[in-house]
């Protein structure tokens, strides 16, 4: 499931939003280890509850990702 894809190379070091079946979590890509995203300067995004800033980093698992969204402009 996670070939090669070409914004798994550009995506880090940008905004993404990682959404997941509850959840997402918006922040700074800043790597990708093995079976792991790293997110900095995340904050927790979930439905009718306020976002909520995360301290340190944050590590998702891929198999839990549903869809990732990159932040588009400059």
């Amino acid at each position: 499931m996670w070939g090669w894809f070409p914004w798994r190379r550009t995506a880090v070091r940008k905004r993404i939003v990682v959404n997941l079946a509850d959840k997402a979590f918006a922040g700074v890509l800043w790597a990708k280890r093995g079976p792991l995203l790293i997110l900095k300067d995340a904050v927790l995004m979930q439905h009718g509850a306020a976002d909520t800033p995360m301290d340190g980093e944050v590590l998702i698992e891929r198999v839990k990702v549903e869809f990732i969204q990159v932040a588009g402009g400059g």
